[in-house]
């Protein structure tokens, strides 16, 4: 938590702010934690401990915005600061949209707790740490001779920030993060190598899966020996569930109020509209305790609540911050989601598998684009040729192609398996004549 001289800082800097004439002012006092270990087979190769605490102020002044940052948290240098920062916003252009959100908006704390701080934080041992990071490799170093190398890293981190606003806000939110991850390269008879990874994050230590990772890793990665391209065609599509939010990143990208407004958005002018498979349903549920993204507030600290994103196909909102309303003459909503979940069909990955005569399960994807204002995309992938309802050839250097909304459109089922670790809570992806490059 932000202690009482950080708050009291924070609440000096800006009616220090407003005293040298800032229309408005916004500050955050933000602290963190992290810890990182990585091993390389046996080899402890890096070792990282960091701390920090910054305050970040956000200044209006004559019709102009500027936000600042510094860890120097000293009064006599933080006078010096600020006055300089508010020199430097008035040279900037007049924007007049540039307003703090209407207090109507904010989240008025009470005594409801989301759950996101493991208070054990600081009483974990670094040797428990340590000791989990070694265990991933150790459970598989030199159970295959083909293994050229293992890496096995382990992370955590504790964060908290205090931010109030000169129209009346003041909030506060901590969290905590802890993930353990391990990656495996495997000779094989071709010059490529057959690589793979496994993780687990949770928000709480005893949470965490502490064993398997490495054994995962290693499973995934024999799985890849003998990658190759197949026929380029029309092909089902399954896609993973630890990468099934690549493909709808950029339908929640287009529905922000800065995409919006600066016509950089497949999708301006869809709201109420048909734009996918009437199988799809998202909701935004941003109070889901103890899951990564939860909160109270968005970043100008305007309350969160559930919100239909799209149902049955039908798109129900956009993203709109305080700043991208004024502009777009909109009514705003929330400045960014939180927790994305898909509703979830009837069978997991395994029964969708065998319910398939043909199809591309996608594992990987290997660089590739998409075009913001087209919905066009164009990306690399790997994984395995699916026949009569058993994975038969892995596959490499492929690409899958096609346009957003027409991908979406062809969604067929998704499953009833979202993994945990993740703020975006999708399932294994099912999608029809979907077009893949390979030979």
């Amino acid at each position: 938590m932000i202690d009482k001289q950080g708050k009291e800082t924070a609440r000096w800097a800006m009616e220090f702010a407003l005293r040298n004439d800032c229309r408005d002012a916004r500050v955050s006092v933000i602290t963190a934690n992290n810890n990182s270990f990585e091993y390389r087979d046996k080899q402890l190769d890096r070792l990282q401990q960091s701390s920090e605490n910054k305050l970040y102020i956000e200044l209006f002044v004559d019709g102009r915005y500027g936000s600042f940052s510094t860890n120097r948290l000293d009064k006599k240098e933080l006078e010096s600061f600020i006055r300089e920062g508010i020199i430097s916003t008035r040279y900037l252009a007049e924007d007049p949209y540039r307003q703090l959100p209407d207090t109507s908006r904010y989240y008025k704390p009470d005594d409801r707790n989301l759950d996101l701080y493991d208070s054990t934080f600081h009483n974990i041992r670094d040797e428990d740490k340590l000791k989990i990071a070694q265990q991933a490799v150790d459970e598989i170093y030199r159970a295959d001779e083909r293994i050229i190398s293992i890496s096995a890293s382990y992370n955590d981190g504790v964060g908290a920030e205090y931010m109030i606003a000169s129209n009346g806000l003041e909030v506060e939110t901590i969290d905590s993060a802890f993930s353990l991850d391990a990656s495996v390269s495997l000779r094989t008879d071709g010059e490529a190598r057959a690589e793979s990874f496994w993780y687990d994050s949770t928000v709480y230590w005893n949470d965490l899966q502490k064993e398997g990772i490495g054994k995962k890793a290693l499973e995934r990665a024999r799985q890849k020996i003998g990658q190759r391209k197949i026929k380029s065609g029309k092909y089902d599509l399954i896609l993973d569930n630890t990468l099934s939010s690549r493909l709808l990143s950029p339908m929640i990208g287009a529905l922000y109020g800065s995409a919006l407004q600066q016509k950089n958005s497949f999708l301006i002018d869809k709201l109420g509209q048909q734009i996918a498979s009437d199988g799809l349903t998202i909701t935004d549920k941003p109070h889901m305790p103890r899951t990564f993204g939860a909160r109270w507030f968005d970043g100008e600290g305007v309350a969160t609540s559930d919100r239909p994103i799209i149902t049955q196909g039908i798109l129900q909102t956009y993203f709109i911050d305080t700043y991208n309303s004024l502009k777009m003459n909109m009514a705003p909503t929330i400045a960014s989601p939180s927790v994305i979940c898909m509703q979830l069909g009837d069978r997991d990955f395994s029964e969708i598998i065998k319910a398939t005569d043909r199809a591309i399960w996608v594992t990987g994807f290997n660089g590739g684009n998409s075009n913001a204002t087209t919905g066009d995309f164009s990306f690399g992938v790997e994984g395995f040729l699916i026949e009569n309802g058993v994975p038969t050839t892995p596959i490499n250097e492929m690409n899958v192609t096609g346009n957003i909304l027409s991908l979406w459109e062809n969604l067929m089922e998704t499953g009833n398996d979202p993994r945990p670790n993740s703020s975006w809570k999708i399932p294994t992806l099912h999608f029809i004549d979907i077009n893949f490059n390979g030979t």
